[in-house]
């Protein structure tokens, strides 16, 4: 079956916690960039699941990837969107052409009720992806009235992340790429001071 299935909860893992808007919108960002690379398994996309609260079994085939991918390259135009406006565009045909009625489901009482957007529980996983995604990321959009993530600002990063706060909004997808860049620009900068620097 497609969803979080429940497990046993402890002090600092309850269900809720794993599976809010934010863990949710998370786990988004992290299946796109999963998806992103052609030579992505079934195993590695099941790992992904696995960091973010499904539990085992989880059976991916070949064709359960490829369709995931496909899913994955919509929701990236959310991370593309330099506007709100234009975000909740996207999100708006998303949710049109993709996902189902809102509906309450507790999976035969395995987990609380919660709301899914997907046809049935046993969608196929491509289905739930782009379902559980919109959800996440249409709640963000509503709450910061911004848009919900961004793509990487370094040029040999395709990653995206969830944007998240009120403060400054971040511009990169880690602090590798962010230190990155900033020695690029530092050598970039004291070579064009050199005397015989084709920038002097």
């Amino acid at each position: 079956m497609r969803y979080i299935r429940l497990v046993p909860s402890h002090p600092t893992d309850d269900w809720s916690t794993r599976h809010s808007v934010l863990t949710t919108a998370r786990r988004t960002a992290a299946l796109i960039n999963a998806l992103t690379d052609e030579g992505a398994r079934p195993s590695d996309v099941a790992d992904v699941l696995r960091a973010y609260g499904e539990a085992d079994p989880i059976e991916l085939t070949p064709h359960d990837v490829a369709t995931m991918r496909t899913a994955a390259a919509h929701l990236r135009e959310v991370f593309t969107a330099e506007h709100t406006d234009e975000a909740a565009a996207t999100l708006n045909g998303l949710l049109r052409e993709h996902t189902g009625p809102l509906r309450l489901t507790s999976h035969g009482g395995t987990a609380p009720w919660h709301p899914h957007l997907d046809h049935a529980d046993d969608a196929p996983w491509a289905e739930w992806l782009l379902a559980s995604s919109c959800m996440a990321l249409t709640v963000l959009t509503w709450d910061q009235q911004r848009p919900p993530g961004r793509t990487c600002a370094s040029p040999t990063c395709r990653n995206v992340f969830i944007t998240q706060g009120s403060g400054q909004e971040r511009r990169y997808c880690s602090r590798r790429c962010a230190t990155r860049e900033r020695v690029a620009a530092h050598r970039r900068a004291r070579a064009a001071e050199r005397p015989d620097s084709p920038h002097a």
